[in-house]
């Protein structure tokens, strides 16, 4: 297997090039055209918009199953702050029902990989992360919010100036979960606080080093971010602890 390791192929061109059982993981795709394609057994999980499969635009056939699938998810999509009051009430719910099936496995579980993603662990440290940078550190204008546990995405130069990033910390479930409980509860009265006024405005820049970089950002969208960021990571989560509930039996 051939590594390409934050290598930038744009522009390039592949012809009777043979890509079966290769892994894209973080890959860009836009503006893309692929023809003469065979594509079976593949599984493709991220972002879908404005993709054209065989003449059919296949973006809302997604959006619109995935709905389908779960009607809480068209609530990540608030329009105003009631709208955001009731997707954090969901986002805990399904947190706590996530949480307390992990619960049931053996820690050491929990620290481990399923097909080389976050451990559920490192999942939990990514949120926090997240809550950090976003609330934390963009809404609040804390210049350093940045918990030790706390995981950036993987994506980020391990030398970006001003973010810790401890990427060996062996955390346990109930540490994480600890810093979880704070992050949540403040992310909860910011949204409980929260005007339609405020949605429509723009944060201070802040000036010290950090991620997010210094400019303003849109309020709405900085909660937006986190809504999503928990939306995603929790299903990730689910994915795979059905893959460790396996493992266990």
């Amino acid at each position: 297997m051939t590594d390409y390791l934050r290598a930038d192929l744009t522009h390039s061109r592949f012809e009777e090039v043979d890509f079966s059982r290769s892994r894209f993981h973080n890959v860009y795709f836009s503006d893309t055209v692929i023809r003469g394609a065979w594509l079976q057994r593949v599984e493709i999980d991220g972002f879908v918009e404005d993709v054209t499969v065989n003449g059919v635009s296949i973006g809302p056939l997604v959006e619109a199953e995935l709905d389908r699938r779960d009607p809480d998810r068209v609530l990540m999509r608030p329009t105003d702050a009631d709208g955001f009051r009731r997707a954090w009430d969901v986002v805990v719910r399904r947190w706590d029902e996530t949480v307390q099936r992990a619960r049931a496995l053996p820690e050491d579980r929990l620290h481990e990989r399923v097909d080389g993603e976050w451990s559920f662990v490192e999942t939990l440290r990514h949120l926090v992360f997240a809550t950090d940078a976003w609330v934390l550190r963009v809404v609040l204008g804390d210049p350093a919010p940045y918990h030790r546990f706390g995981l950036a995405h993987s994506e980020m130069p391990a030398d970006t100036v001003g973010v810790p990033q401890d990427l060996e910390a062996r955390a346990g479930l109930e540490e994480v979960l600890q810093v979880r409980s704070d992050r949540m509860a403040t992310v909860g009265r910011l949204i409980r606080e929260l005007t339609d006024q405020r949605l429509g405005e723009t944060t201070e820049p802040v000036l010290e080093a950090g991620y997010p970089e210094s400019e303003s950002f849109p309020v709405r969208r900085c909660f937006q971010t986190v809504l999503n960021e928990e939306w995603s990571h929790r299903e990730f989560a689910e994915r795979d602890l059905a893959v460790l509930e396996g493992r266990s039996s």
